[in-house]
C-alpha cells in the first residue's frame, strides 16, 4: 500500500530507523484530520495551551520558541516537514512553549484519542513515536553544546549540516541544496547572535567556499569541510536503521 502524500515525509523518516508494514503505513495516514493553512508568522502553539492533539507539519518550516520576561525569544528547535511539532503533548498536558511558523504552513492535527489507541494496539509504531521524542531532545541537548561551546561560525555551520540532513532523511532535500524561509533574525534567535553578526558570518562562510544562503536558497560547496567547522555528528539524529 501507498502513502498518502501528507504522510510520505514521516514515513521516509521512520523508515530510515526501521522497516514499516503497510498496515503501519495506513495506520499512521489514518491519523490526521483535516489540513489547515498557518500563514508565516502564524502560531500552531502558544505556551499554556492545552491541546487535544499533536499537530503534524504536512509543509513548511515551523520552530519551538520561549519567551523571556523582557520580551526576549530563542528558539529552541526548527520543525521540517514530516515533524510533530508537539507529540509530547500527549503526556505533556500544559505546553510550556510556543511554536512558530517560519514560512507559510500547512498542518493537520492527530487526535490524542487516536495517539493513545495508537501506542495500545500497534505498539510497534508507538515505540517509533517514542523515537521521535528521543530526537527531540537529543536535538536539544546537542543545541546547548554548540551553544555553549562553539563560536559563532562553527554553531551556524552545525544547524545547516542538522538541518540538511533531516531534511535529506524526509526524502525532502539531495545535492546539498534545500530551501527554508529562514531569516536573519530568526538565524539569530536559534544562534545567540544579532542579525548584524548573523550576516557577518554568512560573507565569511560564503567567501571560504563553505556556504551560500539566499533567498531562502542554502547550497553546501563543500559538505566535509563544513561539517568539521561544526563539528558535526549525525548520530544524535538517530537516521540509521536500528530495530525497535
Amino acid at each position: 500500500m501507498s502513502s498518502s502524500p501528507t504522510i510520505t515525509p514521516l514515513i521516509h523518516k521512520l523508515a530510515r530507523r526501521d522497516a514499516l508494514s503497510d498496515e503501519e503505513r495506513s495506520v499512521l495516514a489514518g491519523l490526521l484530520g483535516p489540513e489547515r493553512h498557518v500563514p508565516a508568522g502564524g502560531l500552531l502553539v502558544e505556551p499554556g495551551d492545552r491541546p487535544g492533539f499533536s499537530t503534524f507539519l504536512v509543509s513548511g518550516f515551523c520552530a519551538r520558541y520561549s519567551l523571556t520576561v523582557d520580551g526576549g525569544r530563542q528558539l529552541t528547535e526548527v520543525n521540517v516537514p514530516g515533524d510533530f511539532v508537539d507529540l509530547h503533548s500527549l503526556l505533556m498536558r500544559q505546553m510550556d512553549h510556543g511554536v512558530v511558523a517560519l514560512g507559510d504552513c500547512v498542518i493537520a492535527p492527530a487526535a490524542h484519542a487516536d495517539l493513545r489507541r495508537l501506542t495500545e494496539s500497534h505498539p510497534h509504531l508507538a515505540r517509533l513515536l517514542w523515537l521521535e521524542t528521543v530526537v527531540d531532545g537529543a536535538i536539544h541537548r546537542q543545541w546547548l553544546v554548540t551553544m555553549g561551546q562553539q563560536n559563532a561560525a562553527s554553531r551556524l555551520a552545525h544547524l545547516v549540516c542538522e538541518l540538511y540532513r533531516r531534511l535529506e532523511s524526509a526524502g525532502l532535500a539531495r545535492d546539498y541544496r534545500f530551501s527554508i524561509p529562514m531569516t536573519q533574525v530568526d538565524l539569530g534567535d536559534v544562534l545567540g547572535l544579532t542579525p548584524v553578526h548573523v550576516n557577518r558570518v554568512l560573507m565569511d562562510l560564503r567567501q571560504q567556499g563553505l556556504l551560500e544562503w539566499r533567498a531562502g536558497l542554502v547550497t553546501i560547496p563543500d559538505w566535509d569541510r563544513l561539517v568539521s567547522l561544526g563539528q558535526f555528528d549525525p548520530t544524535y539524529l538517530r537516521l540509521q536503521s536500528d530495530a525497535v
